[in-house]
């Protein structure tokens, strides 16, 4: 099917750009199928959709694309053939692409809900279980059947001995059923074994949905060390290839950004040496990645002073360090572009939560469940926080959770299609702070 799509838009591309089609193009066009097909099994595209969001699906079709595209250009521009294209036809087919390949696969996704909510495509459930996390799971699939699993058999975990005599008697009637998942909290994982047991002479599979709803989740998974499985409960998102994906965005997006601000950069730090005496730039030591101290730049928005030992005083209303310039760039926020020197250097990121005074952290990391999670990823310049408008001074032990929560759940649910709809965010919505003194 993807070959078809971009071997079809490809050639659609081509009429629309020159009235015919040309066997010229048709190298280029074969070997993105090639790269689309293959980027799809990296990126798990192929995997079974049962059980999963749309959103979660299609961002992972988009991206396998663009990827392949990105490739196909850059091996063109290598190769010194680019001449050989016309342009046009390439954003042609680029914008038939994309949308067909998301298209096609939105339409048979509502199909196959259309199939199962009338029966078809279905596996049949046995539960057992017990707590919150048991019945949440009631409530998601008992409603409808469009995931493909319907509830046929739910039992209580009172006892073992209880839960272990229903499911042998309802064994017993010769029911059918596909899978049988464990709903339990991790302290009732002996039973495990017992059900394995009693479902020994069936081909059902058992699957374990452990209760850790009231454990603060990061970037939960499956990872197999050696020769054990391992539930990972609280990990860096980073620590994949997607390390490599979020490396290569900020390198391209941060050079781009700089290159664009230049010129506005060139005027802060003007206006900022002329406003008072003292450094352009303001640094300060924060958290990075893994909790290591990095360095971090800013416009210094400040009269020159001194703190008291490692004490960090956040600027307030009417505060006097503060410059006129200060004042405006950092209601602006411009104080913070010379941070896109950081992100190339590596130490921050354009998205991720924003790095705190070290003092700030020493004092929070006590009163903010899971408050140095945070930093399991790169600080940045823009993050979840501010574009919802969690910015400017924490006076609230409130605020800051809050900020954390939304730093949280950025680690938690990163992709590059989130980095991208943050920075789109920032960029309408993100730079003037009116908490800003």
């Amino acid at each position: 099917m993807d070959c078809s799509i971009a071997v079809g838009c490809g050639l659609a591309a081509e009429f629309f750009r020159f009235g015919h089609v040309e066997a010229k193009y048709q190298d280029a066009i074969l070997l993105y199928a090639l790269l689309v097909v293959v980027f799809s099994f990296l990126l798990e595209v192929y995997a079974p959709w049962r059980g999963r969001q749309i959103s979660e699906r299609l961002s992972k079709v988009l991206f396998a694309w663009l990827v392949s595209f990105g490739l196909l250009v850059g091996y063109l521009a290598i190769s010194k053939t680019t001449e050989s294209y016309s342009r046009l036809w390439l954003v042609y087919w680029a914008l038939l692409m994309q949308p067909s390949a998301l298209l096609v696969r939105f339409g048979l996704y509502r199909l196959l809900m259309l199939f199962r909510l009338r029966g078809c495509n279905t596996r049949y459930v046995l539960v057992i279980g017990t707590g919150r996390n048991f019945e949440a799971v009631q409530h998601y699939f008992s409603e409808k059947n469009i995931y493909g699993y319907r509830l046929v058999k739910v039992i209580e975990h009172v006892s073992d001995e209880q839960s272990l005599a229903e499911l042998e008697s309802f064994l017993a009637t010769g029911a059918s059923i596909d899978e049988c998942w464990l709903s339990l909290p991790l302290k009732l994982s002996s039973f495990v074994q017992p059900t394995m047991f009693a479902l020994r002479h069936h081909t059902t599979n058992i699957r374990l949905i452990p209760g850790l709803s009231d454990f603060p989740l990061l970037n939960y998974s499956m990872t197999r060390l050696g020769d054990f499985p391992t539930l990972d409960i609280s990990c860096s998102p980073m620590d994949t290839a997607n390390a490599l994906i979020k490396r290569l965005e900020d390198i391209i997006f941060g050079f781009l950004i700089l290159v664009l601000i230049s010129p506005v950069m060139a005027a802060v730090a003007i206006a900022v040496k002329l406003s008072s005496s003292g450094p352009v730039f303001f640094k300060q030591q924060r958290h990075g990645a893994a909790g290591r101290p990095v360095t971090v730049y800013k416009f210094r928005s400040m009269q020159m002073h001194a703190e008291e030992g490692d004490q960090v005083t956040q600027a307030t209303k009417g505060d006097p360090r503060v410059t006129r310039v200060g004042a405006f760039i950092r209601r602006t926020s411009l104080d913070e572009l010379p941070q896109f020197i950081n992100v190339l250097q590596g130490r921050m990121s354009i998205v991720g939560p924003r790095p705190h005074a070290l003092a700030h952290n020493e004092y929070y990391k006590d009163l903010v469940q899971s408050y140095m999670q945070r930093h399991k990823v790169k600080p940045g310049i823009t993050g979840l926080a501010q574009v919802r408008g969690f910015r400017g001074e924490t006076d609230t032990l409130e605020k800051m959770q809050r900020r954390v929560e939304c730093d949280l759940e950025y680690i938690n649910s990163w992709s590059l299609w989130l980095d991208i709809k943050i920075i789109i965010a920032t960029v309408f919505k993100g730079f003037v702070n009116p908490n800003a003194y």
